[in-house]
């Protein structure tokens, strides 16, 4: 007899940590948000405030997405999920590419506002979402809270 099971057609059963730690950022998102809109706002008017708010939602919304690529795949199979993460990332970039795309040109839109909103906001809440997140087995996704 011959064992059938293989790592990539394993399903992963338990919590899904990559949704809560998401949410995490997404809610630390909108926290931040409104600074880092008025701050364009300053620097760069009304059209540094419609690119930042909209560099924002699509910064949000891609943390979204790969959270719930990775949640729905990985209880089918890790390989799924592996490759939702791969050309997830891709799909979503390319989506990211488009969404600036279509607007470039539009007279609403200033370009450094928008560009510096999405590079500071995924590498600004990334990096202190890393503050939070447990990373160990015992406690996969946020760090659980001191309790008294």
């Amino acid at each position: 007899m011959t064992d059938t099971s293989s790592p990539m057609t394993t399903r992963f059963e338990g919590a899904a940590p990559e949704v809560e730690v998401s949410r995490d950022m997404i809610r630390r998102g909108l926290i931040v948000g409104p600074v880092l809109i008025a701050l364009c706002g300053i620097i760069w008017s009304m059209s540094g405030v419609a690119s930042s708010a909209y560099a924002l939602a699509l910064v949000l919304i891609n943390f979204g997405i790969a959270a719930g690529l990775i949640a729905v795949t990985a209880r089918i199979s890790l390989g799924l999920m592996m490759g939702a993460i791969l050309f997830g990332y891709l799909i979503r970039l390319a989506m990211l590419f488009l969404a600036v795309y279509l607007v470039k040109d539009a007279g609403w839109i200033s370009r450094p506002a928008l560009g510096l909103t999405i590079i500071v906001s995924h590498l600004g809440l990334l990096a202190w979402e890393l503050k939070y997140v447990a990373a160990s087995l015992a406690y996969p996704g946020l760090k659980p809270s001191r309790s008294h």
